[in-house]
């Protein structure tokens, strides 16, 4: 980090002092009369970068750019850190002596900055003074000279650490409307399932992932995924509204609480039990969409308000089917990409017209492309165009049957249509996260891996539940860009999240094999191995979408390293 502390003169090392604290850059620690406490190296950046800017309010993306430079973390990393560094200090959130919130902008250091001199015994020179006689302060001119000189220092610091940082490109700000203020921001929590039935998970997620869907179909919404650990710590940064409930199914019956807060006050503004026999879940989620639109505050249009999205599917069965395969087709396995089918296939038996069923069931006959071999591949893939061009003349109003037809472009290697297909289902839902983070992988194959940090980035932030996938592209990204470091931490991350996904442990192999831990990538090496006895890279590649010659040359020159 470009923070330093200040010169040794004759009293010793000049510290920062910020209001009654003695700061310590170099050794982490904070001080004052009697106490020292030392503090993560993170929140020794933050405290910096407020005190770079005192009194003016700081936001989280500079916050987040500039002490996370490079690393896409969780709005959840500065709000830790902001707690941590308030623990420390002291300070109470609900009358701030140093750290104020400012609902939706960011913080603000409302303690005074100045600069301190450390003692030859390592006493902060004040505090020695205080010992002495507690009427012997700086001289005037003094001290208004080393203010001047300690928040140039500071404001070159932040300059030079903020402008090192790329920064996220106006097409995709604008895409995501987070600088847009008519917009109404939202945040969604994953509903809750409540009751011991653990296999019903996937229906609280379903429903839950419905009314994202539906929302982002009223105009003058943005919608954000979220944690319950990012909500309850305040970190929707720019999110104006938190949605959350908990579904319950218990025999026939089906129990959904929901609820609707205020995230700048926390007030709750409006809440209600819903409680239906099972069979009728699709009027039960309508009627939680259009009470939801009824009651968000704004100025959304009258016919926004009664513009109700309209059910993939009026089949109960067939919904059912589906969420099941949907869940298992992330796997990313031969036999388990079978369920997933099957799965599918159950489903549009009960609805001919599910588009996202037959959207979906395109999707595991382009994976297939992927797990087998390339005589058999091109039949999936013919097979898998037709299932996915059904699904758009079915509906071609759902982004996710355009983030299907990406799919499918992308396993037979046309990168530009895939894109134009993202770009289709980020125009009929601009917080359509998982099309952000596929375009980044699709210019990751492409050959364009810079590209592809600022989407994923963008898919972080609208849904910090992701998922592996959002970390295997990221550490793709940073892999072909050299970023080895910043590769393995994302790649690592993709892998503990699952453990069975080839591309990941390639990836992560080859990544090891370049930072010179041999012993790593070998154990890797034996990981792959597992997952397939009979693996080569060369023979991967024949099916991987990787269309870049360098980028295709550089990982199987750093795989064969390690014998694959």
């Amino acid at each position: 980090m470009p923070y330093t502390t200040h010169a040794a003169d004759s009293t010793g090392r000049r510290l920062r002092q910020i209001g009654d604290w003695w700061v310590d850059a170099a050794a982490n620690e904070i001080g004052r009369a009697g106490q020292t406490v030392r503090i993560e190296p993170k929140a020794m950046q933050v405290l910096l970068a407020l005190a770079a800017r005192p009194g003016e309010v700081v936001s989280r993306d500079e916050l987040l750019s500039g002490v996370w430079p490079g690393v896409v973390v969780g709005d959840e990393a500065l709000t830790q850190t902001i707690i941590k560094l308030r623990r420390a200090l002291g300070d109470n959130p609900r009358a701030p002596s140093y750290i104020e919130t400012i609902s939706k902008g960011g913080y603000r250091l409302v303690a005074p900055v100045g600069v301190e001199a450390m003692a030859s015994d390592g006493t902060p020179a004040r505090v020695r003074r205080r010992r002495r006689s507690r009427s012997h302060p700086f001289g005037a001119g003094t001290a208004l000279v080393a203010g001047v000189v300690l928040v140039v220092t500071l404001m070159a610091s932040w300059w030079f650490l903020m402008s090192s940082q790329p920064t996220l490109n106006a097409a995709v700000a604008d895409a995501t409307g987070a600088r847009q203020s008519a917009v109404l921001t939202v945040m969604v929590l994953p509903f809750e399932s409540l009751g011991s039935d653990g296999d019903q998970a996937y229906l609280a997620r379903g429903i839950s992932n419905d009314l994202v869907a539906d929302l982002s179909k009223l105009p003058g919404l943005r919608l954000i995924r979220a944690s319950t650990e990012i909500a309850n710590s305040q970190a929707g940064r720019g999110a104006q509204y938190l949605v959350g409930g908990s579904v319950q199914r218990d025999s026939g019956l089906l129990r959904v609480n929901i609820h609707l807060v205020d995230t700048g006050t926390n007030q709750q503004l409006w809440s209600e039990r819903f409680e239906r026999p099972f069979g009728d879940l699709f009027a039960l989620q309508d009627d939680i969409v259009r009470q939801l639109a009824a009651v968000l505050p704004g100025k959304l249009a009258d016919t926004a308000r009664q513009k109700l999205a309209n059910r993939y599917t009026r089949s109960l069965p067939a919904y059912d089917y589906f969420l099941r395969a949907q869940a298992l087709f992330l796997v990313r396995q031969a036999a388990v990409n079978e369920e997933a089918r099957d799965l599918y296939l159950k489903a549009l038996a009960e609805d001919p017209k599910f588009a996202r069923a037959y959207a979906g069931l395109a999707m595991t006959y382009a994976m297939e492309n992927r797990l087998q071999a390339p005589a058999v591949s091109s039949v999936a893939l013919a097979r898998a165009f037709e299932l996915a061009e059904s699904a758009r003349q079915i509906d071609p109003d759902i982004p996710e049957v355009y983030w299907a037809l990406a799919f499918v472009h992308v396993q037979s290697r046309r990168h530009q249509q895939a894109i134009e297909n993202l770009e289709r289902a980020i125009e009929l839902n601009p917080s359509f996260a998982d099309a952000y983070a596929f375009m980044g992988g699709v210019y990751n194959y492409a050959g364009e891996s810079s590209k592809a940090i600022p989407m994923v980035r963008t898919a972080m932030r609208l849904n910090p539940e992701g998922g592996y996938l959002y970390y295997q592209i990221l550490g793709r990204s940073y892999f072909f860009e050299n970023d080895i470091e910043q590769a393995l931490i994302n790649l690592r991350e993709a892998a503990a999240r699952n453990p069975v996904d080839l591309e990941t442990r390639v990836y992560l192999a080859a990544a090891l094999v370049a930072s010179g831990d041999r012993a790593a990538a070998d154990w890797v090496g034996t990981e792959i191995r597992s997952l397939d006895s009979s693996f080569s890279t060369r023979r991967w590649l024949e099916t991987y979408p990787l269309t870049s010659p360098p980028y295709r040359e550089r990982l199987l020159e750093l795989m064969q390293r390690v014998g694959l």
